[in-house]
């Protein structure tokens, strides 16, 4: 058995150190100021897609939580009871929550246009596991998400997002109670938008289907023995790429509007939700 010299003993005891409760309080202060920004790094689209693995987000989410941990201001913990600190955490995981589920609402938008365009058309057919979502979508609807993923990094939108969770700070500090109306009024008009702007993308497409559509139901009324399926599901699918081709910077327009639009969105929303 080795034994340690008196004199090391000694020199030790003077070595500064960190108490059990500096300690405790850290972490606690650490746990609640990663709450909201773990909450919609979940939530939130890009962020908390299926493609992103869980471990990952822990760590982003903790590296964040770091960073942030001395420009914060968090209240001691205390003198706050059990029941307290159960409703800040509440609080707290359900902003994150809130902020990215209203993203996502509007970032919904691209999906269910492409669904409807391939619903409308002979690519339904064509559908295959979404590694966002992680469930199976057409290829359209999947080339719409992409695509808007695409314009949503190229506006650094995702650096816009995670500077405005962080500036939620100053508006809904950690301890104060926020207003959950605007929050659930926002979810709503996000979802009205979200039909809007589908609408707007897919209108062309649906236009033009509606014309072939018609066209081939004359063609087939005036010629019963012709076989439908050997002209008009070719038809159709051409119809909607050359559409596609020809309308794709409108569609860029509208979905790098629609990451405007987000990001302006969730920003009022938070700064509404700020309790005075």
């Amino acid at each position: 058995m080795i034994e340690i010299p008196n004199i090391v003993l000694q020199g030790m005891k003077g070595l500064p150190g960190i108490g059990l409760q500096e300690i405790t309080d850290l972490m606690s202060k650490f746990i609640i100021c990663s709450l909201r920004i773990g909450s919609f790094i979940i939530a939130a689209p890009f962020f908390g897609g299926a493609s992103v693995p869980l471990h990952v987000r822990i760590i982003f989410t903790s590296l964040i939580g770091i960073l942030i941990l001395n420009f914060v201001p968090i209240p001691s913990f205390q003198d706050f009871s059990n029941l307290q600190i159960l409703k800040v955490v509440i609080v707290e995981i359900s902003i994150g929550l809130f902020s990215g589920l209203i993203m996502s609402i509007w970032f919904a938008a691209a999906v269910l246009a492409g669904e409807k365009i391939a619903h409308s058309s002979a690519l339904g057919y064509a559908a295959q596991v979404d590694p966002v979502s992680g469930m199976q979508s057409p290829v359209i609807a999947m080339i719409f998400s992409m695509l808007l993923t695409i314009c949503f990094l190229t506006l650094d939108g995702h650096l816009v997002v995670l500077r405005l969770i962080i500036e939620s700070y100053q508006y809904i500090p950690i301890g104060m109670m926020p207003l959950f109306g605007p929050m659930i009024n926002g979810g709503i008009e996000a979802a009205k938008s979200m039909f809007y702007i589908a609408a707007l993308i897919m209108l062309p497409v649906a236009i033009a289907m509606l014309l072939i559509n018609t066209v081939v139901g004359v063609i087939t009324r005036s010629a019963p023995t012709l076989n439908l399926f050997s002209f008009a599901f070719p038809l159709t699918i051409f119809a909607v790429f050359v559409i596609i081709y020809f309308s794709l910077n409108s569609i860029s327009l509208t979905l790098s509007d629609l990451v405007d639009a987000t990001i302006n969105n969730v920003k009022f929303i938070l700064e509404e939700a700020s309790n005075g």
